[in-house]
């Protein structure tokens, strides 16, 4: 009588090559995250910046001034809320006429006098 099944060393070449394949695989997987991230924020701070020109051209149009908004408020978005930074997971807004420093990364820094929009977070800092 024949016996069918496997070897015990078929099993283990079967196991070594899977763990071949995952070892080149998860590094790929694990960097998309990140990206998905990054892509979400840069989305989000488009919506902001999209906002405050908008503002910017209606005050322009009513001749109300400043054109700059002096502030962004949650009215200005179409879901009443403002976007949400995924890479620190913070919609936060700090408005200020300086420039953002890396002391308290997280959310977003609106410049009330030229209406430039940063993402707050080290790693981000070019944005």
């Amino acid at each position: 009588m024949k016996k069918k099944g496997f070897t015990l060393i078929e099993l283990v070449m079967v196991i070594v090559i899977l763990g071949i394949l995952a070892a080149m695989v998860l590094p790929r997987f694990i960097d998309l995250q990140s990206k998905a991230k990054e892509s979400a924020t840069r989305g989000s701070l488009g919506a902001i910046r999209a906002a405050v020109a908008v503002s910017y051209a209606s005050r322009a149009a009513y001749n109300i001034t400043p054109y700059v908004p002096t502030t962004l408020d949650v009215t200005m978005f179409q879901d009443s809320q403002i976007p949400m930074d995924a890479i620190a997971s913070s919609s936060t807004l700090t408005v200020s006429n300086t420039t953002p420093d890396a002391t308290s990364p997280g959310g977003w820094w609106y410049d009330s006098l030229n209406g430039r929009v940063w993402v707050h977070h080290t790693a981000y800092s070019s944005w």
